[in-house]
């Protein structure tokens, strides 16, 4: 199920290929039915459509929200994130297959997965209400550096992506909602409250299954998240942040504002 989701380049046809596998899940776990968690090789990268072009961040055009133009761009960053996040909760399933898990680090990313393929077919949405698509605009070439750099290192997957990157979305959301609230664009604004409220399970199921291995293998959280997100997160975690909602994914200030640039303090 996985590897077909991270197989499919299209990104409406990958996240209702992702939606329908979600379902299936639940419906046998709903009826008391297994689905055998298998072995399958995910692809080193997901597939992706031809458009949009993919750029080094640098050559990524930056457009002030405050026109329709850049209102637009920035629902297009958040269309590829959300798609990026799609295949990142796939691949930690059949990446890391290997180490036994319980049942419910299945059910939580496959439900995430289902979550952010809603969340790019909304922002879709309000792309398309406001003339544009996903792939009119260039896109960021580096959102899959995470999940290369941690390829082989399960507890580092879990740091830096719900605990870091997801968590930063819990951090620059409010002021997002706030720019299509003023513009008056509902659908925009309908999209990324629904992404608000769940984004903070997704950072709640990394912190959780962190703790879970740092306590099979006896180790302290904290110092392997800092650890961890040293080793493989490229620069300083920057505030302000979103300390309430961090809080409720399970996420202390004491994780993550060590890791910040002592001069930003």
């Amino acid at each position: 199920m996985a590897v077909e989701v991270l197989s499919t380049a299209d990104g409406r046809e990958k996240t209702a290929l992702s939606r329908r596998h979600a379902a299936t899940w639940f419906a046998a776990r709903t009826a008391g039915e297994e689905i055998p968690i298998g072995r399958a090789d995910p692809p080193n990268a997901p597939a992706r459509p031809a458009k949009p072009e993919l750029r080094d961040p640098r050559d990524v055009p930056r457009r002030r929200p405050g026109s329709p133009e850049g209102r637009n761009a920035l629902l297009h960053a958040i269309a590829h994130i959300e798609l990026n996040a799609v295949d990142l909760h796939w691949d930690i399933i059949p990446r890391f297959a290997h180490v036994p898990m319980p049942i419910g680090f299945y059910d939580d990313w496959v439900k995430a997965a289902d979550e952010e393929s809603k969340h790019f077919n909304l922002v879709c949405d309000a792309l398309e209400a406001n003339g544009s698509h996903y792939g009119a605009l260039p896109a960021h070439a580096g959102m899959w550096r995470a999940a290369a750099d941690t390829v082989d290192d399960f507890m580092g997957r879990l740091a830096v992506v719900p605990m870091v990157l997801e968590a930063r979305g819990l951090d620059v959301t409010p002021g997002m909602i706030e720019i299509f609230r003023k513009a008056g664009d509902e659908g925009a604004l309908a999209a990324l409250e629904v992404i608000y409220a769940e984004e903070v399970g997704h950072v709640a199921y990394g912190s959780k299954w962190f703790h879970f291995l740092c306590g099979r293998h006896d180790i302290d959280p904290k110092e392997a998240f800092h650890d961890l997100v040293r080793r493989y997160f490229h620069g300083p975690l920057k505030p302000p942040f979103n300390e309430e909602k961090r809080a409720e994914a399970g996420l202390a200030p004491d994780f993550y504002w060590p890791l910040v640039e002592q001069n930003a303090r």
